[in-house]
């Protein structure tokens, strides 16, 4: 489809925007008209007809409107052109590129997600919210064009596996939720949203605001959408490096999910399970598990995750090596990727006064890792796959 077309629009959003950006330029060459770029600096440069823009997250912020504005200013040049739209999406693309639908404010839409973040609800109930709050998600972008879209995609999505429509809120693509859906997702998360919000997806339930497009829509009949990485690139490449430092390994393939804490101790349990070797082990697991908030600590799944597994290590002989971290770099609202514990660290944590099951009433699983030095911290790695659990058996 790429070949077909002598002018290219780029819009790009999310942790791996940039690389994803300057690798697409590269490429282009001289058929990129222009474009805009929101997510985390990279190492390289982008060509001066790009603009970038460094789009907040988990939340959105001015600059994140900035690149919504931008990117629907770009759709419709280009579809005037009659080119093609370039559309690079990866985790974070939600927050980094947002503009709040009208009758709303953007901290009125950011609010209403933090909430449903904090009360556990997972990332498909988080997006149909936001496309329902939003004037670009859930196909608006693709609308905008009204002609011709290529997305490709760094999937951090795994229920439904690697799902166009949730993977940044799906700007792209045909969105199979309503309003109504978005209602229930607030309903049976039981949070309070502003009169402005309830309003505003009460009227769309009643049809007195267009929905999202769907499958159906003619608008999207000249748009296609590829998944180039998911977590099972993140899995073969942590398999081929076990494999080469000298260990058997078992992948469990079912994407890991639910309560941080609780996945955490089934994790063990199911991977020393898998691993019948008698030498050197490696288990590996992805997928991206939820904290349901409930104290005032700092921490993030990965964090909980790590501290689930000590937990349930501390009931068994083997000995054993848990990781957990997030593939982009980034756990919860702290400076850490995640955390590394092993059979021996309820005895440490003890000798040291750490109460792990305290911190993790408290989601306070920073300060228990920083004590016993259990923090994962690498910085951003300007990609994301979801989350990745190695259990390593000597």
């Amino acid at each position: 489809m790429l070949d077909r077309f002598e002018e290219v629009a780029i819009v790009a959003a999310g942790k791996a925007a940039w690389p994803m950006a300057c690798a697409a330029a590269a490429v282009l060459e001289t058929r990129l008209m222009c474009g805009v770029v929101s997510g985390p600096q990279g190492a390289r440069s982008l060509p001066a007809v790009i603009d970038a823009i460094a789009g907040s997250h988990p939340l959105p912020d001015a600059e994140s409107v900035r690149a919504a504005d931008r990117a629907l200013a770009i759709a419709a040049m280009i579809r005037d052109r009659r080119g093609l739209l370039l559309a690079l999406l990866s985790g974070g693309g939600s927050a980094m590129l947002a503009m709040a639908a009208e009758g709303i404010t953007l901290a009125e839409k950011g609010s209403t997600i933090d909430r449903l973040s904090r009360a556990g609800v997972p990332i498909a109930g988080l997006n149909c919210v936001r496309k329902h709050l939003s004037a670009i998600k859930g196909g608006r972008l693709a609308v905008a064009v009204d002609g011709h879209c290529l997305t490709l995609a760094i999937s951090d999505v795994h229920s439904p596996p690697d799902d166009p429509s949730t993977i940044a809120s799906g700007p792209t693509v045909a969105d199979p939720s309503t309003f109504r859906d978005a209602l229930q997702v607030i309903d049976a998360a039981r949070v309070r949203v502003t009169p402005a919000v309830l309003d505003l997806l009460e009227r769309g339930a009643a049809g007195q605001i267009a929905e999202t497009p769907k499958l159906d829509d003619a608008r999207l009949r000249s748009t296609a959408f590829r998944v180039i990485a998911n977590r099972r690139t993140a899995m073969a490449g942590a398999a081929h490096s076990a494999k080469e430092r000298g260990y058997d390994v078992h992948l469990v393939d079912d994407a890991v999910t639910g309560e941080a804490a609780v996945a955490g101790k089934a994790f063990v349990e199911r991977a020393l399970a898998g691993l019948t070797t008698r030498g050197r082990g490696c288990a590996i697991a992805s997928g991206e598990t939820t904290v349901t908030v409930r104290g005032p600590g700092r921490g993030g799944r990965n964090q909980e995750f790590v501290l689930g597994a000590a937990l349930e290590l501390a009931r068994r002989e083997t000995r054993v090596v848990v990781c957990s971290a997030g593939t982009d770099g980034i756990d919860g609202p702290t400076d850490a990727a995640g955390g590394v514990v092993s059979s021996a660290t309820m005895g440490e944590a003890r000798a040291r006064g750490v109460d792990l099951e305290r911190a993790l009433a408290r989601n306070d699983a920073y300060a228990a890792l920083e004590a016993l030095g259990g923090l994962v911290t690498w910085g951003s790695t300007h990609t994301n796959t979801g989350d990745i659990h190695v259990l390593l058996k000597e």
